[in-house]
């Protein structure tokens, strides 16, 4: 068993042999309903949290991306990282915790999913057994968030600079996903990408180059990272740029050929476990409130044409940007 927790949701997980699904689900449901927090746990937890916070801040990998948020939802929690600092991590006490459990774990924001061999009837009926009887409240609101763009700037000096910057995405549930996700693999998903080839390949200007596309409920950020060298931190954020320019007016067939095929490779390596199967059904219901079938997920990555796409890299471009960075200036080119 294990947890781990994003900026969006916080998942409790376990992988047992068939004849004990029974087992682990009463093992989840006494976490999530009936958990034993002392005083002293708490302590020994905020020491380990401390523990990740000051790897984090050695990171600049880790590090950049944590500011990127700070910049693209500025005063938001949304913003926020989720390790949280040093002052605000000393304040949180044991009833703090057990707070925050009573407001988000409510029955309208519980989604059990479980993959392998189960019997879908024996789930539900786990699930009526070990959680029916939660009385249903509206819980803790949860605010929208919008991406605003800014500046965080980091000028601790490491081996190399990294930057990220960031443009404004799609939610989840927006039918458009689909072809921006095309458009983010054509612009930086891979060695085969645009900014690797012209960055890394012809230019030499990044050590590490890509993008990426994060989407929440009802806003999104797509991202392109770089690690370069210092003195060389500018450039290569204006040659991306230049890149994304080209690559909306330029996308030809066979890119977005060659990403679909990336993409579904992803999606169907990604189901071939039980605990893929398991986060994927999740997520679909979290998003869509039902399972979107592996067919619905195929034919809405192969229905995307180059026309979509390129718009779909169009719309990213509204004036509105996001950068972050570490161990670079890169306050003149915000």
């Amino acid at each position: 068993m294990n947890a781990w927790t994003s900026r969006d949701q916080t998942t409790f997980h376990g992988r047992v042999l068939a004849r004990d699904t029974a087992l682990l689900a009463e093992l989840l449901a006494d976490l999530i309903r009936a958990p034993h927090m002392s005083d002293e746990h708490v302590e020994r937890e905020k020491d380990v949290i401390l523990s990740e916070l000051g790897e984090t801040i050695d990171s600049p990998e880790d590090l950049v991306n944590d500011h990127l948020f700070e910049a693209a939802f500025m005063n938001q929690p949304l913003g926020r990282s989720i390790l949280g600092r040093e002052e605000s991590l000393e304040r949180i006490g044991r009833e703090d915790c057990v707070a925050w459990m009573t407001g988000e774990l409510v029955p309208s924001r519980l989604i059990l999913s479980a993959s392998g061999k189960v019997d879908p009837d024996e789930v539900l009926k786990l699930a009526e057994r070990l959680f029916g009887d939660m009385a249903d409240k509206a819980g803790t609101p949860i605010g929208s968030a919008e991406f605003t763009g800014g500046l965080r700037n980091d000028r601790r000096e490491f081996e190399q600079a990294h930057w990220c910057l960031g443009l404004p995405g799609l939610a989840a549930s927006d039918p458009r996903m689909p072809a921006l996700a095309v458009f983010v693999q054509a612009l930086g998903g891979g060695t085969s990408s645009r900014l690797f080839q012209e960055l890394r390949e012809e230019r030499g200007l990044a050590y590490s180059i890509g993008a990426w596309n994060q989407a929440f409920a009802d806003t999104g950020v797509v991202a392109i990272g770089c690690a370069a060298d210092r003195n060389r931190a500018v450039e290569s954020m204006n040659s991306a740029r230049e890149v994304l320019a080209d690559t909306i007016e330029t996308l030809t067939h066979v890119e977005v050929r060659r990403a679909q095929a990336q993409m579904e490779a992803g999606v169907l390596m990604a189901l071939e476990t039980p605990q893929g199967r398991a986060d994927q059904m999740a997520r679909s219901i979290e998003v869509f409130g039902r399972i979107l079938t592996l067919d619905e997920l195929l034919a809405d990555l192969r229905n995307v044409d180059i026309g979509a796409a390129r718009a779909a890299g169009a719309a990213l471009v509204d004036g509105r940007t996001a950068i972050a960075s570490v161990g670079a200036r890169l306050a003149a080119v915000a």
